[in-house]
């Protein structure tokens, strides 16, 4: 079986973040695919977060729910709780108390984003649409089986 792998057709990791997903751009969620989800998978986690914020890890996008038979993300998911496109997902609390994804700052230091990607073996039903990152790290503690990450930065 192949590794898990997350990757974007915008950018590679270790590249910079392509301007129209920052805040004061465009701030739509950039596109995201993967492979090498474990047969016994039972839902995928998306957590983007940047470790170099000054208040310390700051967390711009969450995602779950996504049925291990969905291999990607499109650009722009919006700022629902409840996706129903490309198929029924949720999306949580953001760093700054908002559904959906919201991009980094342009500032004057680079910063690394993190889209982390988890497989789990058991599907998160307890957690409502618009959970905190805390609460879907939580409800995952113990169940992830695989995972990968992908590293954009942000200048």
């Amino acid at each position: 079986m192949a590794d898990l792998r997350l990757t974007s057709p915008a950018f590679d990791t270790g590249e910079d973040l392509p301007k129209r997903y920052f805040a004061d751009d465009e701030d739509v969620s950039p596109p995201l695919a993967w492979e090498g989800v474990p047969p016994d998978a039972r839902e995928l986690i998306i957590l983007c977060e940047d470790t170099d914020h000054e208040e310390g890890v700051f967390t711009h996008w969450v995602v779950f729910g996504i049925p291990p038979s969905v291999t990607s993300l499109p650009e722009g998911l919006g700022r629902t709780t409840i996706v129903t496109e490309p198929t029924e997902l949720y999306q949580g609390l953001n760093e700054m108390g908002e559904s959906g994804y919201s991009g980094p700052q342009h500032e004057e230091r680079p910063h690394r984003l993190f889209f982390r990607l988890w497989a789990l073996d058991a599907e998160l039903e307890e957690l409502p649409p618009g959970a905190s990152a805390e609460e879907v790290r939580e409800a995952a503690e113990g169940h992830v089986i695989a995972s990968a990450e992908l590293v954009g930065i942000a200048r």
